[in-house]
């Protein structure tokens, strides 16, 4: 078993992803996980997006900068909907969880909803394998979307209920997105995935972080904190309020997003020093 000084649980939404730009906006951010990823250190990214968005705005920099082979990096999209490893070749083979996947007629119903009386605020996220995602148009001004979210939210809550999808199914919405998702889809069961993933393959770390932008980040610290191991997370929007859990809650000063998560890998990789 190797054992690594830590390990990292990234959303990817904020702390590495810009949530304006939807790309990895600051390059620094590519450059210290590469240094961190060559120095041994496990790295998962465990997000809500599709392994599309991944491949093309996270895995593709990493691949062009370089990712060494010898890397243990790990991607779980759809919140453990589906899962891959990420190699210097870019993402391999995807493994997809369909027992959890929203019903046809479901997906039909809201997908439709958005298409048809939503399309100037957002768009339908067309390579989600088991989740439904409607998000934020980049030329919608933030309030202007918001303002759509709301009405939208209540009108897929109406249809949800129509469609007697049960208690199996909820609607998570975020300051970029709408999902209709399974109940058993959660950062939990993601940091969980990755976990297991990297044992399997004889990696572990003496401690964990996390980091993320949403209260359900919090879940992949319970997950570690769960199986006895030390963690700690790093909150990368603590405005919306901060949990008290019993493990370190941290924060980078007064700085957000992607600003945030660009520091807190500065910080890691000055501890490979």
């Amino acid at each position: 078993m190797r054992v690594a000084p830590f390990g990292l649980l990234l959303d990817v939404d904020g702390p590495i992803a810009s949530p304006i730009e939807r790309r990895i906006a600051i390059d620094s951010i590519v450059r210290d996980l590469l240094t961190l990823a060559a120095a041994g250190i496990p790295i998962a990214f465990i997000t809500g997006r599709s392994d599309a968005f991944m491949r093309e705005q996270v895995v593709a920099p990493l691949v062009a900068g370089g990712l060494d082979a010898e890397a243990s990096v790990f991607g779980v999209f759809e919140k453990g909907g589906c899962w891959a490893p990420v190699t210097p070749q870019g993402l391999g083979a995807l493994e997809i969880d369909r027992a959890v996947a929203v019903p046809d007629a479901v997906r039909a119903a809201v997908e439709g909803l958005a298409r048809e009386r939503y399309a100037d605020t957002m768009f339908v996220d067309e390579a989600k394998h088991v989740m439904i995602s409607l998000e934020a148009r980049t030329d919608v001004e933030p309030a202007a979307y918001q303002q759509a979210q709301r009405r939208f939210d209540a009108e897929v809550d109406a249809l949800l209920v129509s469609l007697a999808v049960g208690p199996g199914f909820r609607r998570d919405s975020t300051i970029i997105s709408t999902d209709v998702e399974s109940v058993l889809l959660d950062k939990d069961r993601g940091a969980a995935r990755a976990l297991d993933w990297f044992a399997a393959r004889g990696v572990t770390a003496e401690r964990w972080w996390s980091a993320g932008d949403s209260r359900s980040d919090y879940r992949m610290a319970d997950e570690v904190h769960r199986r006895g191991i030390p963690v700690a997370h790093l909150d990368v929007r603590p405005g919306d309020g901060m949990l008290d859990r019993p493990y370190d809650v941290v924060v980078e000063g007064d700085l957000i997003h992607d600003a945030a998560g660009a520091v807190f890998l500065r910080r890691r990789v000055a501890e490979l020093r």
